[in-house]
Parts: C-alpha cells; structure tokens; sequence
C-alpha cells in the first residue's frame, strides 16, 4: 500500500458561482467598451477615417472594438495631439485592463494559486496553542462540535485523518487539517503539533491511537492528550504512551445503559451535563482567595472535583481548599 504524504488543507471559503462569475466578467468588459466609445467620440474630431474622412458614432463603436481587441486594422487612426494623448494615457489602459478581463480565468486561477500560498504563510507563522483533532469521524465531529460550543474558534482548530474525505468535509466545515496518517511523524510536523495546545485522540482503532499519540510525545511533552480507547485494556497503555487522559466508550456506553435500566431521568441529566451550551455544564475555574480554607460543600456552586498538583481529587477526598486549586463544579445556564 502506498503511503499518505502529509499535505496541509485550508478551509474552504463559499466560491462565487461560475455562471455569476462569467456574468460579471462580461458586464465589466462591456463597461470598459462603452466608457472608452464615449471618450472617443468625444475627440471624434482628432480622428481620420481612411474611408470618408470623418467619425460617426458608429465608427468611433467600431474604431473602440478593434482597438480594444487589439486587432487594429489601421483604418481609422488619431491624427491631433489631443487623440494621441487620450489613446496613449486612456485607451491603452484599458486595452490592457480588457485583455486581462479576456484571460480572466487564467489569471484567478494564478491569484488564487498566491493568495492560498500566502495564507498558509501567514498560518504557520502564527499558528500557536491550537487544538488538533486527530480523526474526523463521528467521534471527532462531535468533539470539534463541543470545542466550537466553548468558545474555541474555528481557526485555532485543526483536523488531522488519512481520508481525503474526510478532510474535505472539515474544510467546508471551516477547519484547517492536514491529510496523513496520524502515526507518523511528519504529519504532525506538517500540523505543527509541536505549539498544539491540545490534541484529542478520536481515531477508530485502539492500535492508532496508541501509535498516535507516541508520535505525538515525541515532538510535543506538555500539550494535554486526550485519546479515546474502546476497550479498558488498552487505557493503561495508552497513559502509559503519553494520554493525559483516556476515555474508554465502550465502558462509558456499557454503564449509560446500566444507569439507563434503573434510572432512565438519570442519562439525561448525565447528556445534559457533558453538552455544553444550555442546562446543566460542567467548568473548570480557579478557586477565589476568599474561598481558600473552606470546604467544598460549603460553597455556592456544586464541586465534583479539586484540580491540585496535577491530581484530581473527588470532592468527597478534600476537606479544605487551598491556594492554587482548580475546581470543577456543575452550573446551569
């Protein structure tokens, strides 16, 4: 099997549909024609016509045309100072400007071609703390889905999978992403994994995943790795390869059914809980000076958890908060 070469992919931007492209193209050709006819049948008399010796409008309408398509058959030509100055600093011009609108399609395929060189310039330059999206699956749609509904914006996003498909789909959703295969090393060089942030594990097979996030740690030690397993065997080796954190969706689906079968308002207060947006949210929030000392039922807001020293702490297992704590509490919107 051929290997995938890492290649970098810009959101698609809405094009402007080629029928309405073709029409303007010829609207503004039409205007140069008819601007550059009344210049020149204002100087009607600066001109000679080899034939009777005057210019009509509809000469000047022809002398226009076949100066402008640059055919210029020589019959008719600028005989006064004023002429030759209007066609010199005028027409010429726009007979340059008209033939550029005739091989319009070429030259916006090259200004296309540019402008996409220089915006991926300009992304790598500044590109710093950005999230990355390994798999562009259910699994990585959804998660992409909640990061949006956070407040990540679109452009510090970045997908990462081996189908073009896929890719595809996530640059007309807006995202930047890069086809390749996500064990390998160059495709995270070519997403600049290396000043990620955060980089979120949602690839289909658990063998991937570990690959993944190995490549991963060897560029990037202290971005947060979150990976997704389906089966609990695999956690441990997955944290052992460098996850910060695993979440294993076949015990996670096995146990929403259990809760389900006794309490069936209970999975929708869980559903709740991890959507972000609307009910019940969960959030991460530094602890205030004045709540220093206290215990964690004593506060305002429900806390499920204490963040401390890399650690996480339930909130049953903390008996007085201290400073520099992070807590994770439940609020409603």
């Amino acid at each position: 099997m051929a290997e995938t070469v890492s290649r970098l992919r810009l959101p698609v931007r809405r094009p402007t549909p080629p029928v309405l492209a073709i029409v303007g193209r010829f609207a503004f050709a039409f205007a140069l024609v008819l601007v550059s006819w009344g210049v020149v049948y204002l100087e009607r008399d600066g001109y000679r016509d080899n034939v009777d010796g005057t210019l009509s409008g509809l000469d000047a309408l022809y002398y226009t045309t076949v100066t402008l398509s640059t055919t210029g058959y020589g019959d008719i030509v600028p005989v006064t100072d004023g002429a030759r100055l209007v066609n010199a600093l005028f027409v010429t011009p726009v007979r340059i400007l008209f033939v550029v609108v005739l091989v319009g399609t070429t030259i916006s395929a090259l200004t296309e071609r540019s402008r996409t060189e220089i915006r991926l310039a300009r992304w790598r330059a500044r590109m710093r703390d950005h999230v990355i999206v390994l798999g562009y699956g259910t699994k990585g749609r959804n998660a992409v889905r909640e990061l949006r509904s956070t407040g990540t914006p679109a452009d510090r996003i970045l997908v990462v999978d081996r189908s073009p498909i896929a890719t595809a789909d996530a640059a007309r959703d807006g995202y930047l992403c890069v086809t390749g295969d996500v064990t390998r090393s160059e495709t995270f060089v070519t997403a600049l994994a290396g000043r990620a942030h955060t980089v979120l594990v949602a690839v289909d097979r658990d063998d991937t995943a570990i690959l993944a996030t190995l490549a991963l740690r060897r560029l990037n030690a202290r971005a947060t790795v979150v990976v997704t397993a389906r089966e609990a065997e695999h956690a441990d080796l997955l944290k052992q390869s460098g996850a910060d954190s695993v979440v294993v969706t076949s015990e996670t689906t096995g146990r929403l059914l259990g809760l389900a079968a006794g309490s069936p308002a209970a999975v929708a207060v869980v559903e709740d809980l991890v959507s972000f947006g609307s009910g019940l949210d969960l959030e991460e929030v530094p602890l205030r000076p004045q709540d220093e000392g206290r215990r964690p039922a004593d506060l305002d807001v429900p806390v499920l958890a204490v963040l401390r020293d890399g650690k996480t702490l339930l909130y049953h297992q903390v008996e007085t908060l201290q400073a520099g704590d992070r807590l994770l509490q439940v609020t409603g919107r």
